[in-house]
């Protein structure tokens, strides 16, 4: 294992925020989960992202802190190089089953935040396997009960987010989507639901911490 590579996609992905400051996790938040890192991670990532999905970082598996790192890669990065296509999506059964694993092994654990928790559990809201969705609602609700005061209220917004992927999975069997980018047919149903603006993964965080970004510009 090069440990400095490794290292590298965590202190990329977790730089360190200022104490307490509620504004600087919410930019980081929308950085993470806006689209805000693609243009870096094609830039600097794109090699060690090939790599990994050919199985060459396989070993990184074997502790906790370079398990996340190849989850990391696996389930976030390949979504910024592929954006759009259905790479996108072709690793999330291996980020699946090194999260299920991890958390067997008890890397998820040994773990010291809570979104570096986060983000070893997301690939199971990623998954359209009801068990998962059920585990990481678990998992995600127990986390924002556990934060601190300053973390809570967007940790609480992510289980939040993870209830309304068990929801969709419980009502379409899958993440509607993508169902055009996989090749799939919708439904009248999930046509319905795509029409209607009010996608999972582009829900707004809550008003009252948007209004902190508006306040400080």
């Amino acid at each position: 294992m090069k440990t400095q590579l490794y290292l590298d996609i965590l202190r990329f992905w977790f730089p360190i925020l200022p104490k307490s400051d509620r504004t600087a996790m919410i930019r980081q938040w929308q950085w993470w989960f806006r689209s805000g890192a693609d243009a870096e991670i094609v830039e600097h990532f794109a090699p060690l992202s090939k790599r990994a999905v050919q199985g060459e970082l396989d070993d990184w598996s074997l502790q906790p802190q370079s398990r996340l790192a190849l989850i990391i890669i696996l389930d976030q990065f390949g979504r910024s190089l592929y954006r759009g296509t259905n790479q996108a999506f072709a690793q999330d059964s291996k980020a699946c089953a090194l999260t299920l694993e991890g958390i067997a092994l008890g890397h998820y654990e040994a773990l010291k935040t809570p979104w570096e928790k986060t983000f070893f559990i997301l690939p199971l809201g990623h998954s359209e396997e009801m068990e998962n969705l059920d585990l990481v609602v678990n998992l995600a609700a127990q986390l924002a009960q556990d934060s601190s005061l300053e973390e809570r209220p967007l940790l609480e917004f992510s289980a939040a987010q993870a209830r309304r992927h068990q929801q969709i999975i419980k009502k379409f069997g899958r993440h509607p989507h993508r169902n055009e980018i996989l090749g799939r047919t919708s439904t009248l149903e999930e046509l319905e639901y795509l029409s209607s603006g009010q996608l999972v993964h582009q829900h707004p965080i809550p008003p009252h911490l948007a209004q902190l970004l508006n306040t400080c510009g």
